[in-house]
């Protein structure tokens, strides 16, 4: 007997539906079909964890005092890890004992915070395109989602000028991201102080997601929001071990920023989970103290892929502006055709997965991301099986 009278809530029917689960099936048929696919739509690091984080894990397994709950706070030496991390990379001073909170992750957190913050019929702020989680977590909470349009021509960066007054009156939260999945665009400090000062006019709370930071090339080095003087009264940063150290199943994050924006995040998810495994956070911390070699090596890796791939594309028409940070290109689809029928026809054809750009939003539209995620010789194959089935970008003729 089935249970159609149990209905799901309201608030599911209100997400858009989550075009990586359809890749996933889709993924799923090719490989059925004996495909060899290549995988560059999401962004999941195919690199090793460093050595050093997995001793500290197999180290910590073996002490009993970290098999119990840990803290719902995180532990008090991980937190003081992200501190000096924060300190050493930034220069910013936070209190590990209220300005510093570990997550399952990034995701978690990001969804959390507007469950916390967020009541029905609320007004937020989420660049289009975004990161699923900027505009998801807001709709599972009930609230009104204003979209800022991004584009090309601003290079995808939040028109600050552009937000009509009264929207701004009656914003609670904006979310944003920079250096940006999916764009890779990359924010000036002056951006940062911009909108820090547009925020504290409206009081406007503002969630920065900065999971990208040590993702950057040729000298650029991100900015964090908490170095803008007056940042913390208004604001909180989030961070992951995902992407830098590849740890993204170990699902590993945090945030930083404003106390009273973190005690309710905790006061939450001291109804929801745990917090994480405590042997994880001992790595954690290790990974955060790792010299700046790796990090280096790790950037290294990133950016000679991405010029492997923006000179293979630009063989086959595409100009791709050189990012500046994380590891996505932001490419145009060819014109008169969709984000999603143009990833559908290259995974069909060529057997290589790209991401949708509409996945992240309507903003996203006429694009698609591409991950980083696979050696070089795998990209040629790729650009291969592009040429071999005709896929190229031609600029529409100017009539």
């Amino acid at each position: 007997m089935g249970l159609d009278w149990i209905h799901q809530a309201d608030r599911l029917s209100a997400l858009p539906p989550y075009v990586f689960a359809r890749l996933d099936e889709l993924k799923a048929k090719a490989r059925e079909q004996g495909l060899d696919l290549i995988d560059l739509g999401m962004g999941n690091p195919d690199g090793p964890t460093p050595q050093p984080v997995v001793e500290a894990a197999m180290a910590a397994l073996q002490d009993v005092s970290n098999h119990g709950y840990p803290p719902f706070e995180g532990t008090a030496s991980f937190r003081r890890a992200i501190t000096d991390w924060y300190y050493r990379r930034y220069n910013v001073e936070l209190d590990p004992d209220g300005e510093a909170l570990p997550l399952l992750g990034s995701k978690e957190g990001l969804t959390h915070l507007a469950i916390a913050y967020v009541n029905p019929g609320d007004l937020v702020l989420v660049p289009s395109p975004a990161y699923p989680a900027h505009f998801r977590g807001p709709l599972i909470a009930g609230g009104k989602i204003h979209s800022l349009m991004l584009s090309a021509e601003k290079d995808w960066l939040i028109d600050i000028s552009a937000i009509p007054e009264d929207v701004a009156r009656q914003a609670k939260i904006l979310y944003f991201n920079y250096p940006s999945n999916p764009t890779a665009a990359t924010a000036p400090r002056e951006f940062f102080e911009e909108i820090v000062a547009f925020a504290r006019h409206y009081e406007i709370l503002l969630v920065h997601d900065l999971c990208y930071a040590e993702l950057a090339f040729d000298g650029y080095q991100p900015t964090s929001l908490l170095e803008i003087p007056g940042a913390k009264d208004l604001g909180v940063e989030f961070h992951t071990l995902s992407k830098t150290y590849n740890m993204a199943g170990w699902r590993v994050g945090f945030v930083v920023g404003n106390r009273h924006v973190i005690q309710g995040l905790r006061t939450l998810k001291t109804n929801l989970d745990y917090g994480i495994f405590a042997a994880l956070q001992r790595a954690a911390e290790t990974a955060l103290q790792l010299p700046d070699i790796y990090l280096e090596e790790v950037q290294t890796r990133y950016r000679t892929r991405r010029d492997f791939l923006i000179a293979g594309l630009g063989k086959l028409g595409w100009s791709v502006p050189k990012t500046k940070g994380t590891m996505y290109l932001w490419v145009p689809c060819p014109p008169g055709i969709s984000s999603t029928d143009f990833a559908l026809s290259v995974l069909q054809q060529t057997g290589v997965v790209v991401t949708p750009g509409n996945a992240f939003g309507k903003g996203g539209e006429g694009y698609v991301r591409i991950s980083l995620i696979a050696e070089c010789d795998r990209l040629q194959e790729a650009l291969d099986r592009f040429a071999a089935a005709g896929i190229c970008y031609q600029p529409m003729a100017v009539s």
